[in-house]
């Protein structure tokens, strides 16, 4: 397993790239080029990680594919296609992206997003990337989400029967899995169900910490890891069941000191568990 997250400090090559994740104990990474990136510098910062056994883990493409305004669909659509075409180019385990929302904002919740109609929009918006890229070396995935698809260990696997598509794989992130109190009570369960039937198919996980708050109705915030109620023992141990180079990237936290603090507790919880991080 290879643990990664942001970098604060900033690096202008791969030398300084690599050096800044030497610092942090970090040997998986988020994309450090853009798509206008020149042939010659991917070919750098992929050497550059080879050599250091560095995973680039996965890019971005982080957009509505699914939006009811056409000109931002196609604008989704064509970003969609043009980051997977990065991950191609520079070797990333993955693209990721959300399936999107048929609401107006990007990433946010309506009654739509659950319909058989949307059901099959995501299956003919995953196709329409992948096809168009045609990539041999890296997956398109989708992130989970606590209301849209996929939301569940079923939903991920009907999607991955319908698409029907190699290039399509799986990403992991068991906190936006947990959107009621029931599932906020048993994380170590869901983490299990979810590897026991996808872990072959996936790519890249997130690592982030949830708290269920005691007011009505109810409220689930996300939190630094070990201030929540994520089972990060059953986390860790399941992952280290896949692929070694798998990675686990910190995200969504605000100053370089929680993401140490963050990092300090994975790798703790690692240690208490048996667990190797690369």
């Amino acid at each position: 397993m290879r643990l990664g997250g942001p970098l604060f400090a900033k690096s202008a090559t791969p030398d300084e790239w690599l050096a800044a994740l030497r610092a942090k104990g970090y040997t998986a990474a988020f994309c450090p080029c853009g798509p206008k990136d020149g042939d010659a510098t991917l070919a750098a910062y992929a050497a550059a990680a080879q050599r250091a056994g560095v995973i680039i883990a996965e890019v971005g493409a982080w957009s509505n594919p699914l939006s009811r305004d056409e000109k931002t669909r196609h604008a989704a659509l064509a970003l969609c296609q043009e980051r997977l075409a990065l991950a191609e180019r520079i070797g990333a385990r993955c693209c990721v992206n959300i399936a999107g929302s048929r609401g107006t904002r990007w990433d946010g919740p309506h009654p739509d997003n659950y319909t058989a109609d949307t059901f099959d929009l995501i299956v003919e918006t995953v196709r329409a990337i992948i096809d168009a890229v045609k990539p041999t070396r890296t997956f398109y995935t989708l992130e989970t989400m606590p209301w849209m698809l996929p939301d569940s260990t079923e939903s991920y696997r009907l999607l991955l029967r319908a698409i029907e598509r190699a290039a399509f794989a799986v990403h992991f992130d068991p906190v936006n899995l947990i959107c009621s109190p029931q599932r906020y009570c048993a994380t170590g369960e869901l983490i299990r169900e979810f590897i026991a039937r996808l872990g072959p198919h996936i790519r890249s996980c997130h690592a982030k910490d949830i708290v269920l708050a005691d007011k009505l109705t109810t409220h689930l915030d996300e939190a630094r890891p070990g201030l929540g109620g994520l089972d990060f023992r059953t986390f860790l141990r399941e992952l280290a069941r896949l692929d070694p180079d798998m990675p686990l990237l910190l995200e969504h936290l605000k100053t370089e000191e929680e993401y140490d603090l963050a990092a300090a507790h994975i790798r703790t919880v690692a240690a208490e568990v048996g667990v190797g991080l690369g």
